[in-house]
């Protein structure tokens, strides 16, 4: 059986501050199918690591689970932005640390979702201000072991789960953790 989809149309409407595409595509079946997407920008996220090789972290309410989650550093790339300007700019933001930063990779959000994430390794990092609260995120900025984060991981209670596992794959690798 060919695979091939063939788009019909698309429609762009915004829920909130979403935007969202509908696209209508006719599948190898001949059915015509609607497909709600998310229409996202690309998104930056960080496995940050301090000089005492402990994982920096923001902890603060998600209103879709409806919980305190513990997450990645990270958001949106602005426009005009490089994804390493952007990491650079969320960590500081949201935590007040800076260090080193090495592309890894990139991860897709979902498989309804145009967003393409660009995930980075900070090595060397150092608290250098306080962070900054804007729209509406309360942060708490905690630290914990990269066994401890392995194991948080494993949970699967965090969001970007596939971008920590993709920064501990690039950091076992590509250093000897205790060299960093």
């Amino acid at each position: 059986m060919k695979l091939k989809w063939k788009k019909i149309k698309e429609k762009s409407y915004q829920v909130g501050y979403r935007k969202i595409v509908r696209k209508t595509f006719e599948l190898p079946d001949g059915k015509i199918v609607d497909f709600d997407i998310k229409q996202e920008g690309p998104a930056v996220c960080v496995l940050a690591i301090t000089q005492e090789n402990n994982i920096i972290l923001a902890k603060q309410y998600r209103p879709g689970p409806e919980k305190v989650l513990v997450e990645m550093p990270g958001g949106k790339v602005e426009t005009g932005e490089s994804a390493k300007f952007a990491i650079k700019r969320e960590l500081l933001e949201e935590t007040g640390y800076t260090g080193k930063f090495i592309f890894v990779g990139t991860t897709l959000d979902c498989a309804y979702s145009s967003m393409i994430r660009y995930n980075f390794l900070g090595i060397n990092c150092q608290k250098i201000q306080e962070p900054i609260s804007e729209n509406n995120e309360f942060i708490e900025v905690i630290e914990m072991s990269i066994n401890r984060f392995r194991k948080e991981l494993k949970k699967g209670q965090m969001t970007d789960i596939e971008s920590g596992y993709l920064c501990l794959n690039f950091l076992d690798d590509n250093f000897n953790l205790f060299s960093i």
